[in-house]
């Protein structure tokens, strides 16, 4: 495991949200706020993680709208329903991306780190060298590595993903225990 990088306010935080916030539905999507289960822990980590980081932002695949199984709006209602419970128990999350593509060489759809450019594009001080990307999936951290970021695995779908690997700096067992180590708490 690599060292955790010392985060000073100019870092930049990337999320998935599935298997890292929420528990993942096993071969299907989240396609309501009612089938929206936070993990345990997750809403301390973020309470955590908010004075640590200038920016926190979401980065998800959302295969699911493209195969029109969820619209963009109910995907917004999803996402503001969490934001507000997130912000309830003293986190944030400052944007939210997604790829409803269904091509898997998108150039938004992880592993490719489209998503992570266009919160480059909206926000120019984001410099990633100086961010950390947290996943629960090798193309979590290959979206982190192909971008320049410190990568976080969080074992809580794919405990038995080899590490060492190649893409992953840093693995816990879930996303409260990173924000610890993160926080040195």
């Amino acid at each position: 495991m690599k060292e955790i990088p010392n985060i000073t306010d100019e870092w930049t935080l990337f999320l998935d949200r599935d298997g890292v916030i929420n528990a993942e539905k096993e071969a299907e999507y989240i396609l309501s706020w009612s089938e929206f289960i936070f993990l345990p822990g997750v809403q301390e980590a973020l309470a955590l993680l908010n004075p640590l980081f200038k920016r926190i932002i979401v980065v998800t695949n959302q295969k699911c709208i493209g195969k029109g199984l969820l619209t963009e709006a109910e995907l917004h209602l999803i996402h503001s329903n969490m934001l507000l419970e997130i912000q309830k128990n003293g986190g944030r999350i400052d944007q939210i991306y997604y790829c409803p593509d269904m091509s898997d060489d998108s150039p938004n759809r992880k592993p490719a780190p489209g998503m992570a450019y266009q919160a480059k594009a909206n926000d120019p001080l984001i410099n990633f060298s100086k961010s950390i990307m947290i996943g629960n999936k090798l193309t979590d951290m290959a979206f982190g590595k192909n971008t320049g970021m410190f990568t976080i695995f969080v074992a809580t779908t794919d405990p038995e993903t080899p590490f060492p690997h190649p893409f992953i700096d840093a693995r816990f067992d879930n996303l409260l225990l990173a924000a610890k180590a993160l926080t040195k708490a």
